[in-house]
């Protein structure tokens, strides 16, 4: 019996609905349903999506002449793992060092820098160009449990995650750092709960963020490791700030793609991921492309499959609206997807978060949707089969 547990090895899903829990039973309808993507179809979409890097002529609101977008199943797959502990991970033999624990005690520097927390905290702050160009602090101030780009940075275990969360030093120093990050993007934060709010440089900061592709990806480590090392409501806060600034007053047009594709699908908790899409359903235009909705309800009670945006989605590519024919069948075609392996992650519990995305303007003007252009490139590289790092990939 022994043996036969030792080799059992979770299922990893194959689908963009396999990976999505968010709805559950919600019956609910939504418009702009198309079919999963395969990684193959995301290497195809996002290679023909940015060969020319001319993307003005896709953005249009007429569905009928522009392809269909698909959610993207690399995404998809990686926040699954993550949201759900990581069920495949292999515990390390090597000795655990804490290293990360370390770092965050000002006991030894980041490598291969050399530069201590402290430094970073009391020096960098406002040092808009070095937090910009440096590439290899990041993975430090925000620790997971996935291996990034810097391999000199350790990973996160379970072990560090306690210690580090009975470490009052190791905590006052990581919310340092998070509003380090934050006044980097132009946002504040307002008290110990994660409420957050425009800083008084928004203007600039806004305006770098909505062109800095690679931020982005920074924003979906820094909301993993919030999660990782017991801040799991800071981040309702915050994505409800980008989702109000994207859709509601197109300060960052640019991150929509990002905020519905990435960052509310870090969340943990079901009912803090519905609320915020249907808020950014509300306000997303055009209306018929918004794919991140509850299933289309089958005749007889079934569910059909959710809608998916592949890589080709962050080109700014709208889904046509569905066909008076496949409304009348009120079914999708699913695709079936191999499941990926060999994505180095480890385990944590999830913590429950605290419901804190109620809040924001309650008038909200929706303008034109412009997608950022780099994750599509990303699934390329998922799909030639390499590691999926898209949290951490940024230029060398």
């Amino acid at each position: 019996m022994g043996n036969l547990l030792g080799s059992w090895r979770f299922k990893e899903p194959s689908t963009v609905e396999e990976c999505d829990s968010t709805w559950g039973s919600d019956s609910e309808d939504d418009s702009g349903i198309s079919e999963s993507v395969s990684p193959a179809d995301s290497e195809r979409a996002a290679a023909g999506g940015h060969a020319s890097g001319d993307t003005s002529a896709q953005r249009t609101d007429s569905p009928e002449s522009t392809p269909k977008m698909k959610r993207s199943f690399y995404a998809a797959r990686d926040l699954y793992k993550y949201r759900h502990s990581y069920p495949n991970y292999k515990k390390t033999r090597q000795p655990n060092e804490y290293r990360n624990l370390r770092f965050y005690l000002n006991k030894i520097p980041l490598v291969p820098d050399g530069i201590y927390i402290e430094e970073i905290l009391t020096k960098w702050r406002g040092d808009y160009d070095k937090l910009e160009h440096n590439h290899t602090y990041i993975q430090w101030l925000f620790p997971l449990r996935e291996q990034g780009l810097n391999f000199y940075a350790h990973e996160l275990t379970q072990d560090e995650i306690k210690e580090f969360q009975n470490t009052r030093e190791a905590k006052r120093r990581f919310l340092a750092a998070y509003s380090l990050m934050l006044d980097f993007y132009g946002i504040k934060l307002l008290d110990k709960s994660g409420n957050v709010a425009r800083a008084s440089n928004w203007q600039d900061r806004f305006q770098h963020l909505n062109e800095s592709h690679h931020n982005y990806l920074r924003i979906t480590r820094i909301l993993k490791s919030l999660g990782e090392l017991g801040y799991e409501a800071f981040k309702a806060p915050l994505v409800r700030l980008f989702l109000e600034e994207s859709l509601c007053q197109n300060t960052l047009p640019n991150m929509q793609h990002s905020i519905l594709e990435y960052y509310v699908y870090t969340i943990r908790l079901p009912a803090t991921r519905r609320r915020l899409l249907r808020f950014a359903r509300q306000h997303y235009r055009p209306t018929h492309a918004f794919l991140w909705g509850p299933p289309h309800k089958r005749r007889g009670g079934g569910s059909g499959s959710r809608g998916s945006v592949g890589g080709a989605g962050s080109s700014g590519i709208r889904a046509p609206a569905p066909t008076p024919e496949q409304q009348r069948r009120g079914e999708e075609t699913t695709t079936s997807i191999p499941a990926g392996s060999g994505i180095i992650v480890s385990s944590h519990n999830a913590m429950m978060c605290q419901d804190l995305a109620g809040g924001g303007p309650k008038d909200c003007a929706g303008p034109g949707s412009n997608m950022a252009g780099l994750e599509g490139a990303l699934m390329m590289v998922g799909a030639r089969g390499e590691r999926n790092e898209y949290n951490d990939m940024v230029p060398l």
